[in-house]
């Protein structure tokens, strides 16, 4: 199988300015194709050092992707340093020129001048369109090397790789690559890796654990002739791993847990309001990052201070001055307050202390308890996530355990 480099190209990650999430993307798919990343390298703004960059890698594999330097200022130079590098020529695309201009026309701006830089692609190169942004794809092959450079921005360059390149890539395998996504919520990496240690021995198809916020995953990758004789191998894998990991699985091939919210909701034709304290609308924001979340999501209130809670959630004074504002009490009369706000089936009530700074009690940051009521019954649960200084962990940790609280409810109504 052919092996892989990939060169993230930015001072700006250099400097730490922009998270490199382009590297972490790209490895997990090509390590879905079957493809190994040997090195991962990231190079600044500089021609002779990509350009050293480039030769070295070629040295070392048969494909090298670039992200980043495809736009239109004098810093975006991976491109003219690649076809540099591999002797090609670059010439002017009028198709990609006529759909820059279309782009900057549609938006009632007039091009600058420097996007016409953009247009220029190597001769003999095959050019990916951008359906997201400016800059198109380009892959340069010669002597057996191929270098596909794609631009920078995550939401311009993780579609282009699906749509285009991923089947590009193709002809670089043996016979059909596919894989599978098992995703839990629940269960650390280690303790979903034991699960699944003999499985992940196996060589066709590979079992490989990964983890993520508050969340693990397993991926199972088969090749073989035919997508037929890849499902075939995949299949009792999965099986079994959905056997050992039921209570955990939230699904397979979805892509979040909030999807996975959105369509039971919806599949089972129910509707959530929220009333959120230290996630300060975070799980609102990823309910509604889900097409379709209008039909099952009917408000979300976020309730910072306490006079809000009593006032829009009819929490009562006498609970926040016995209990405190950060209690399993409160959580109830606000899960139940959103309900009935909302006109909805369930409501959710999160309150807690995101951190770094405590509330001035005992209570350590980290701390939250989530309440879900459906005007029968209430659940509530706990969490202590032991991670006090990290705030953005304690508030999307938390959000997640109120998704899984609602999924949980829908899979059981």
């Amino acid at each position: 199988m052919p092996v892989c480099e990939i060169i993230s190209v930015g001072t700006e990650l250099l400097l730490g300015e922009i998270l490199n999430t382009n590297a972490r993307f790209l490895s997990l798919e090509l390590a879905a194709l079957g493809i190994s990343v040997l090195r991962q390298t990231t190079v600044g703004d500089n021609p002779q050092r990509l350009a050293q960059a480039l030769k070295d890698a070629l040295s070392r594999s048969d494909i090298v992707i670039t992200s980043g330097g495809l736009g239109p200022t004098a810093d975006d130079i991976t491109k003219e340093v690649c076809c540099q590098v591999m002797g090609f020529e670059l010439i002017v695309d009028e198709e990609i020129l006529t759909l820059l201009e279309q782009f900057f026309a549609s938006r009632g701006i007039k091009m600058p001048h420097s996007n016409k830089k953009q247009a220029l692609v190597p001769l003999g190169g095959t050019v990916f369109r951008n359906k997201n942004g400016t800059a198109p794809g380009i892959a340069c092959e010669k002597d057996a090397k191929c270098v596909i450079l794609l631009p920078g921005p995550p939401r311009e360059l993780n579609p282009m790789f699906s749509e285009s390149i991923r089947p590009f890539l193709s002809k670089y395998t043996n016979g059909v690559i596919l894989s599978h996504t098992v995703r839990t919520f629940g269960i650390g990496e280690s303790a979903m890796a034991e699960l699944a240690e003999d499985l992940l021995n196996s060589e066709n198809p590979t079992v490989a654990p990964y983890a993520k916020d508050g969340e693990a995953l397993l991926r199972v990758t088969a090749c073989a002739q035919t997508a037929e004789q890849v499902e075939s191998l995949c299949a009792p894998v999965l099986k079994s791993l959905l056997e050992r990991l039921s209570p955990y699985v939230y699904g397979v091939d979805v892509n979040s847990l909030q999807q996975k919210v959105v369509e039971l909701l919806t599949e089972k034709k129910l509707k959530v309001a929220l009333a959120e304290s230290c996630t300060a609308g975070y799980t609102a924001k990823r309910l509604t990052e889900i097409a379709g979340a209008s039909k099952v999501f009917e408000c979300g209130i976020i309730a910072y201070s306490n006079e809000i809670k009593i006032k829009l959630l009819n929490v009562s004074p006498d609970t926040l001055k016995e209990y405190g504002a950060v209690s399993e009490q409160t959580a109830i009369e606000m899960a139940k307050g959103a309900r009935s706000a909302g006109g909805a089936d369930i409501g959710v009530g999160i309150t807690g202390i995101a951190g770094p700074e405590g509330d001035g009690s005992d209570m350590p940051a980290g701390l939250s308890f989530i309440a879900l009521a459906d005007g029968d019954t209430v659940r509530v649960e706990k969490i202590e996530t032991g991670k006090p200084l990290d705030r953005e962990y304690n508030r999307y940790y938390t959000a997640s355990r109120a998704l899984n609280m609602i999924r949980l409810y829908a899979v059981n109504f």
